[in-house]
């Protein structure tokens, strides 16, 4: 029970580091898309990169920060019934929605996304836009390690 319990302090302090991490990329990000819109309406010049950077920010803060979001209790889940509910159900509602649906989800995409992961690697796969971004094999890992 002890090695149980340091386990759940461990991936817990691990997701605090991980949503601080997160904030300051929702940063960069608000940054990244200021300068591409000052640059295509102001500048009339736009890059692909730096908008392929936008996504690739996001959806890096989307894969890691879904952990933290989990361990704040702050998921997008459908409140009307859920809110009215004594704690107890809705602890066994949680309890169950996890066991039933997100950790075999989470396998799945793990399991599946390994192979996608590796052959990118592999390949050391870039962008197929000119003037896009390399290493595309890197954002692709965050599939996996997110999961």
């Amino acid at each position: 029970m002890k090695a149980l319990r340091w386990y759940v302090k461990f991936i817990d302090g691990l997701n605090e580091k991980v949503g601080y991490f997160t904030a300051w990329l929702t940063t960069l990000l608000v940054l990244v898309v200021c300068y591409d819109v000052f640059t295509r309406y102001v500048l009339n010049s736009s890059k692909v990169a730096v908008q392929e950077l936008e996504w690739h920010i996001f959806s890096v803060i989307f894969l890691i920060g879904a952990a933290y979001t989990l361990l704040k209790d702050k998921h997008v889940r459908v409140d009307v019934f859920y809110m009215k509910m004594p704690e107890k159900i809705r602890a066994w509602i949680d309890f169950l929605g996890n066991l039933i649906f997100l950790i075999p989800y989470s396998m799945l995409v793990i399991y599946t996304s390994i192979n996608f992961v590796k052959f990118s690697w592999m390949s050391r796969e870039g962008s197929p836009d000119p003037g896009g971004l390399p290493g595309r094999y890197v954002l692709k890992a965050f599939v996996t390690v997110g999961f």
